[in-house]
């Protein structure tokens, strides 16, 4: 029997973007659970509890007793167990092994549902030229992300009793790109109104999406050191507007990305160095040409810097509480995704 596959372009163009976008948009959608998913599994201490890396058996977990306990033997003997969960009953480590385990699965289930709709897509004439390379690349960035997945994790097994934050940040940056990039995909595939746009507002759009994926960058080393754990007072840091003892490692640099202090006192400021930002950028559309669908984005934007803001804060004070945490780190995807929509949507159709 022949299996005949079809080549011949499918005609209705808009049809086809339709569909790629709205793949895209679910695509956005599971990339966002992952990252949920994934701070729950940090917050929860769960990270560490699979001790190796089989990209297609690791799907199956331990499905007896005696499948558990060897699973359980093999996290004894990492410094984590040792060190601060020693004598660790099976339920609990099964709590933290269930974590693990679905943030893992989740990303393999992510992986699939990118090749099998490319390829489909790709097969059936569906993808336009132009979107062939940008779609293979998104792909190749999730394989990418897989692997510094198992890097961070293996910073973990023989040294320290935690992932390395350079690494944890790392990841959760990936992440946030890779949702961006995505995003920035599907909007493209958007039907435009080819509204007038200030080459400010334009240029701006991209300065306030780099500013928060620096930030984004900066909570991934406050949460690889705890350091929303300890100075949990606000507006003030420790009883200071300015903390002492932010630059006492040597050298001075290092107390940006090591001293959990520095590291929670530059991710504040910089929280306000993006409010304010968000602000400027409103301005700066209100006062140009563009069209009002540009400036009322900058209002949204505006809005959404905000609220996550206030969520951040409440977080904080409340001593980083699961579920606020998790509100906030969903909240920083929901920003970056608001302002990958506001930088796209000033280029115009297509482009």
């Amino acid at each position: 029997m022949t299996t005949t596959v079809l080549t011949t372009p499918v005609t209705n163009i808009e049809s086809n973007r339709t569909l790629v976008r709205t793949w895209l948009y679910a695509v956005c959608f599971l990339i966002f659970i992952m990252v949920i998913v994934g701070g729950a599994t940090r917050l929860t201490d769960s990270g560490l509890s699979i001790t190796e890396w089989k990209p297609i058996l690791g799907a199956i977990p331990p499905l007896s007793a005696a499948e558990w306990e060897i699973a359980l033997e093999k996290y004894r003997q990492i410094p984590e167990y040792q060190q601060i969960n020693k004598g660790m009953s099976m339920s609990d480590f099964q709590f933290i092994y269930w974590w693990e385990w679905g943030h893992r699965f989740l990303g393999r289930l992510i992986g699939l549902f990118v090749a099998i709709p490319l390829a489909y897509f790709w097969m059936t004439g569906r993808l336009e030229s132009f979107l062939k390379p940008r779609l293979l690349l998104l792909f190749a960035l999730g394989g990418l992300q897989g692997f510094i997945g198992w890097w961070m994790v293996k910073s973990g097994l023989v040294d320290r009793v935690d992932v390395s934050q350079y690494r944890l940040a790392t990841h959760l940056t990936l992440a946030c790109l890779i949702f961006a990039y995505a995003m920035w995909i599907a909007r493209g595939l958007a039907p435009h109104s080819d509204a007038p746009v200030d080459s400010k507002v334009a240029a701006f759009s991209i300065v306030v999406f780099l500013a928060i994926v620096i930030q984004i960058f900066l909570g991934a080393l406050v949460a690889g050191l705890d350091a929303g754990l300890a100075f949990n007072d606000w507006p003030t840091m420790d009883g200071a507007v300015i903390p002492t003892d932010l630059w006492i490692q040597s050298p001075a640099w290092i107390n940006a990305f090591e001293n959990p202090k520095t590291v929670q006192f530059i991710h504040r400021m910089s929280a306000y160095a993006v409010l304010a930002l968000l602000i400027w950028q409103s301005i700066i559309a209100y006062r140009s040409t563009s069209a009002d669908t540009h400036k009322r984005r900058t209002l949204v934007l505006l809005g959404l810097g905000v609220a996550q803001a206030a969520i951040g804060v409440i977080t904080l004070v409340l001593q980083v509480p699961l579920s606020w945490a998790l509100v906030h780190q969903g909240g920083a995807v929901v920003l970056l995704g608001f302002a990958v929509a506001h930088w796209r949507g000033t280029k115009g159709a297509y482009a």
